[in-house]
């Protein structure tokens, strides 16, 4: 994906591309542009793998005033109606899935009150540029996104993204991609994003994805499958065949890579999937269970779980493989689960050292270890959030919840009230949190999303059922 922005006069169009020197500007939107003009360069491309078209949801984080904002997402207008390999019916037909994507990342976030494409007049190609402002005051929007796709000579498409103040009559923002035909809702995506970020001042979320375990069979013979998706359950892959089980997946920082936990020899090993070359690797050669990987902000390290003669530790080892690991807890008590901080400088982790099973925080070193959960109930699964600022982790109360509470372990917050949420992971921007909820009876596993005022919960639809999930950072 190559991104540009738009920074011209609302009648013309300037591109600047990563890594590109700067650009020509047009006096036109329907001119071509000619990339010998803007200085294309040759830049390597991220391809999205994959296909489908899931139905998700994403939550925000604060309910204020933004909250009954109306925003109208039109159709991406095109300026010629050509088959490309992203919809064999046209661009035309492209831009309404373009603009639907925006819609359904934007909707349900209990921020915004967005009206999508199929409700909506369909902008001209000229439009994109020049609102017909009356037509979109007369529908009470007070923030209008327009945008357009092109079908290129080499095969690419152009996606351009516009986010205008109807009331001012006034563009507040514009950004552009050049992508692959399979990376059409990367593009959507980071339209949605930059919609998002505009208006809520917060970080974007929606161009990332999520890696999860995917969940058939019978509740006392599960098959459990390392499984991959974007954020909103598009573009959906099966990692693994289900042979053997896999668990607690985590993605890399630069996204090349998945540790996760899996019963390929019958015994709990953690592995590295690449996911470029398809290939595995054992992190660790050890004849005792490894578990609970986790990665360091800046990708060097792995953390694991190791249990010795009934005693277990956390340790960490080089990513990169070889080494000899290191112990950073000694204890007899059990501790697992380790989560850096987004500075690496400390770890959260729960242990049971107290004689319950409680969160506690130590330096990266293993040193200044201390507990922070004084609540009352169980503290497990800590995950310190990418913004620093808060932990989220399962209450254990008689049932499980997901909740909340700063690194001090003050300002604790339930924010779920399921029978039993679990598995608590971070939306890139820290507003949000992903987990799993198991329904009583059926065992049946379910991803599920809850923003931090605990009021937009909403569940991520899988074709099968899912637990474990780990959401990764923005894509590069």
């Amino acid at each position: 994906m190559i991104r540009f922005s738009l920074f011209a006069s609302l009648t013309g169009v300037a591109l600047s591309l990563s890594a590109t020197p700067a650009l020509a500007q047009n006096d036109d939107l329907m001119t071509d542009l000619d990339p010998a003009s803007i200085g294309v360069q040759d830049v390597e491309e991220t391809t999205v793998e994959g296909d489908g078209d899931g139905e998700g949801i994403s939550v925000t984080v604060t309910a204020d005033a933004w909250q009954d904002l109306g925003i109208a997402i039109a159709s991406f207008a095109t300026n010629r109606d050509v088959s490309t390999p992203a919809n064999s019916q046209g661009t035309a037909a492209l831009g309404l899935e373009l603009a639907r994507v925006v819609y359904s990342d934007l909707r349900f976030n209990g921020l915004f009150r967005p009206v999508g494409p199929d409700a909506l007049p369909r902008p001209s190609y000229p439009e994109i540029t020049d609102p017909a402002w009356n037509t979109w005051r007369g529908r009470s929007a007070e923030m209008l996104v327009h945008g357009y796709v092109r079908a290129n000579d080499d095969g690419r498409l152009t996606v351009g993204c516009y986010l205008y103040d109807v009331a001012l009559q006034s563009e507040l923002v514009r950004e552009g991609w050049v992508v692959n035909p399979s990376e059409w809702r990367r593009a959507a995506h980071k339209c949605a994003d930059l919609v998002y970020s505009r208006l809520s001042g917060e970080d974007p979320f929606f161009d990332s994805r999520i890696a999860y375990i995917a969940e058939t069979g019978p509740k006392d013979n599960r098959i459990k499958r390392l499984a991959i998706m974007d954020s909103d359950g598009a573009n959906h892959r099966f990692i693994t065949n289900g042979q053997s089980t896999a668990l607690t997946p985590r993605y890399s920082p630069d996204y090349s890579k998945i540790a996760y936990l899996s019963y390929v020899d019958g015994n709990p090993r953690i592995y590295v999937y690449d996911i470029g070359s398809g290939r595995q690797t054992l992190v660790t050669q050890s004849a005792n269970p490894t578990f609970a990987p986790r990665w360091s902000p800046d990708g060097r390290y792995i953390l694991y779980s190791m249990a010795v003669g009934g005693n277990t530790d956390i340790y960490r080892v080089s990513a990169a493989g070889g080494g000899t690991p290191q112990r950073l807890t000694s204890g007899p008590a059990i501790e697992v689960g380790g989560s850096y901080s987004p500075d690496g400088s400390q770890i959260v982790f729960e242990s049971d050292q107290s004689g319950a099973q409680q969160c506690y925080v130590m330096n990266s070193d293993g040193s200044n270890q201390r507990r922070i959960s004084f609540f009352g109930g169980r503290c497990a699964s800590p995950e310190w959030s990418p913004r620093g600022d808060q932990i989220a982790f399962t209450h254990i109360v008689g049932d499980f919840h997901i909740a909340v509470m700063n690194p001090q372990g003050r300002n604790m917050r339930t924010l779920t009230n399921g029978w039993q949420d679990e598995g608590p992971t971070w939306a890139p921007n820290g507003r949000i949190i992903q987990f799993f909820r198991t329904e009583r009876n059926s065992g049946d596993t379910s991803i599920w999303q809850v923003d931090l005022t605990g009021e937009n919960e909403r569940r991520l639809r899988t074709p099968v059922g899912a637990s474990d999930p780990a959401w990764g950072p923005v894509l590069p």
